[in-house]
């Protein structure tokens, strides 16, 4: 499949029928090829940067989207041979109407791995959900729900040796330019917290759609309500027009973000947040902050 398109052709390594054709390449693969090939270049991924180590405790943070689905699968195919333990962590926003769904199927996939999943949510750790928050506050939506996401995936992942997160190339791609484009120079250049990892970091969200479909992954298909509220969307929207106008400018973007990171020092250093005691770039943390912001107490934590 390509774009909707179904192929006649066979897959390019074996002799099964093609199902997905990638533009950038022009490889045609089956299913099956398909979905050995997302796997692999995954396993290429956490080794080309040392991410997991053998007897890690590997806490990873599930939405109940199609990519945190997705990496759950993938990771726990490789674990067995990796030597390394997986689980899964989940953070309820408070988000009516959207976020139930969500964790339902977070929770029935994990049955059906065997994998731990651990759950908390904003109402518990912060006292107040992300609607009730937003009324308190002009900031954007991702950007609040953002610090406050990333701080209760630390909480539940207490004890891990890494916490993976699903970001994909494309992800990482929408990121690098919104720090470009706010003129933090200094995200670009900061190495991420060597617990956190991103093991999906080099494969399209087009093609973790269609490995979600073809090994049966259930995800949530709805959109968060405040999807389109910040600048992320509209990244996002140039990029897939200009890989369809050009196919494989998100490969050559990839490949030089990494090379612009390799060469921008770090212009700051991380200290214990005064209240907290957790990382911060100054004397307070941005989720204290975001706290301050909100008129809310203190974390329950």
């Amino acid at each position: 499949m390509e774009g909707g398109r179904i192929h006649s052709m066979k897959c390019d390594r074996c002799e099964n029928a093609a199902a997905y054709t990638r533009r950038y390449s022009g490889e045609s693969l089956c299913g099956e090829c398909f979905s050995i090939s997302i796997v692999r270049k995954t396993a290429k991924t956490i080794s080309r940067h040392n991410m997991i180590r053998r007897g890690d405790d590997v806490a990873v943070a599930v939405s109940g989207g199609k990519d945190s689905l997705s990496l759950l699968h993938v990771l726990h195919q490789l674990s067995g041979r990796g030597g390394y333990s997986v689980r899964a962590v989940t953070v309820d926003e408070g988000i009516p109407g959207y976020r139930d769904e969500a964790l339902d199927i977070a929770r029935g996939y994990c049955r059906s791995l065997d994998i731990e999943c651990s759950m908390t949510s904003y109402e518990e750790l912060y006292g107040t959900t992300l609607e009730e928050a937003l009324g308190r506050t002009e900031g954007g939506s991702c950007s609040v729900c953002g610090v406050l996401r990333r701080r209760a995936i630390d909480h539940l992942a207490l004890g891990a040796d890494v916490v993976a997160t699903a970001h994909n190339m494309d992800d990482h791609i929408q990121t690098f330019l919104i720090n470009l484009m706010s003129g933090d120079t200094a995200k670009i250049g900061r190495n991420a917290s060597p617990r956190r990892i991103k093991p999906f970091r080099q494969i399209y969200e087009s093609e973790i759609v269609f490995y979600a479909f073809v090994n049966g992954i259930p995800f949530q298909t709805e959109p968060c309500p405040h999807a389109d509220e910040g600048m992320r969307t509209d990244i996002r929207r140039f990029l897939n027009e200009m890989e369809e106008r050009r196919s494989g400018i998100k490969n050559g973007m990839y490949r030089s973000i990494e090379r612009i990171s390799e060469c921008v020092p770090d212009a700051k250093t991380l200290a214990p947040c005064g209240r907290c005691g957790e990382p911060a770039t100054g004397g307070v943390c941005s989720v204290c902050r975001t706290l301050d912001a909100l008129n809310v107490a203190k974390m329950h934590i």
